[in-house]
């Protein structure tokens, strides 16, 4: 099965976030943004977000299988839609992104990514499956997904009840086993419940 992951995005109004746009910041990331050719959208996201989205596209690039020519991992973000995580970040950008909403009310927001939805449902075509590694409790961005996927959008049921900090443990610990976890279609599926038992400490 050819299979393409779609992360939730990170928020970038946060205090991480500002260290990385202070003037000033003496940051090694924060200096790689003020350079014309910018950081990866996945570092930065990764230092804003921490674990969670670390975890998110550390799982995504080691199970993903796109069709030829398509990018197996794309992240959402707040102003350019689906973005690839190797794709560079300037400071600028970056302004943009702690600028804009995650809210469906926000055009800056929904058009670019209803836009690439469409895009990219068409290109994968019929026999991809795509996954969403984010919560799937949430209209933000579950219902533009929905509309453009159908039946082809899915989710590990293993988030269910875990918060953040436990769902990029998971991940990180899915890879480390190269065990792939299991995933089912959003249409019927319980999308709350207990939360699970922690995580032991990993090696």
């Amino acid at each position: 099965m050819q299979r393409i992951f779609i992360l939730s995005p990170a928020f970038c109004g946060g205090t991480r976030a500002g260290w990385l746009l202070t003037d000033g910041s003496r940051l090694p990331l924060a200096a790689k943004l003020r350079e014309a050719a910018g950081a990866p959208l996945g570092e930065v996201f990764s230092f804003v977000s921490g674990l969670y989205f670390r975890g998110k596209a550390t799982y995504a690039r080691a199970f993903a299988r796109p069709p030829a020519k398509l990018a197996g991992v794309l992240v959402i973000t707040a102003t350019d839609g689906l973005c690839e995580l190797d794709e560079p970040v300037t400071i600028d950008r970056l302004r943009a992104f702690a600028g804009a909403g995650i809210d469906l009310e926000d055009r800056r927001y929904r058009r670019p990514l209803e836009r690439d939805a469409r895009r990219l449902a068409s290109a994968a075509g019929a026999d991809s499956e795509i996954v969403l590694l984010g919560s799937v409790a949430t209209p933000k961005y579950v219902g533009v997904l929905s509309a453009a996927f159908g039946e082809r959008l899915r989710f590990p049921p293993a988030f269910i009840g875990r918060g953040d900090m436990s769902r990029g443990g998971l991940l990180l610990r899915c890879v480390d086993d190269g065990r792939e976890l299991e995933y089912a279609g959003l249409a019927g599926a319980v999308l709350h419940g207990p939360r699970p038992p922690r995580l032991e400490a990993r090696r």
